[in-house]
């Protein structure tokens, strides 16, 4: 049994560190979060309809893995463009032919193997934040 009842809530435990990246444009953000990767929005304020938009999102694991939780914020000062995301996710291999068979139009992921013995699938955002979905291998199996 996993305390990951519901996928778009994260349950109240001792420590979750939870990123807040930068984001400009409430269209994209639906584009490649929500109909790209998987997301759903948790929740979303904004004061009025002409002033930035904040928001939690979050993408259930496949394998019974905690989801991958991201908040999302319009507001100056509240993220700078250019951060860099390692999220383990179990089962990146069947993650990254998902990916794939979207034939997304700005996105097509590849799959490395790298030195350190992990496999990594590596995305930009539309707001320029790398995104490094990564499962570690058995021990012997690292790139040369």
């Amino acid at each position: 049994d996993t305390p990951w009842v519901y996928p778009n809530q994260v349950p109240r435990m001792n420590q979750i560190v939870i990123p807040v990246l930068r984001s400009f444009d409430q269209a994209q953000v639906e584009a490649f979060y929500f109909g790209f990767l998987g997301f759903v929005q948790d929740w979303s304020h904004q004061f009025a309809p002409d002033l930035p938009l904040y928001q939690q999102i979050s993408l259930p694991s496949r394998v019974g893995a905690a989801p991958c939780v991201l908040q999302l914020s319009e507001h100056f000062g509240d993220g700078c463009p250019g951060a860099n995301l390692r999220i383990a996710w179990p089962g990146v291999a069947d993650f990254q032919r998902e990916l794939l068979a979207k034939a997304y139009r700005n996105a097509r992921p590849g799959l490395e193997t790298t030195p350190r013995g992990s496999q990594e699938l590596r995305l930009h955002d539309p707001f320029h934040n790398r995104l490094v979905f990564y499962q570690d291998l058995p021990e012997g199996s690292a790139a040369r």
